[in-house]
């Protein structure tokens, strides 16, 4: 559903506006080669983010399967 809006939009400036339609469309795929490394470094923090809180939050969790975990963890 989200390329068919995006194209009806496009048509729709390409109607009222062409030269900027055509710009757009040049510009894209270029614009989005020079967003590449901003993923990859947002991924990369969301990813060390989340080991830093799983890191964090280990040992609350050991506890917690200690006191209400299976029995086979009691000490």
């Amino acid at each position: 559903m989200r390329p068919l809006i995006f194209f009806v939009g496009w048509c729709i400036l390409f109607v009222l506006c062409w030269p900027l339609a055509l710009l757009a469309l040049f510009l894209a795929p270029i614009i989005w080669i020079i967003s590449i490394p901003f993923r990859i470094v947002g991924i990369t923090f969301h990813a060390v983010f989340a080991l830093l809180r799983e890191v964090l939050l280990l040992p609350v969790r050991i506890l917690r399967l200690l006191t209400t975990g299976s029995p086979r963890l009691r000490v």
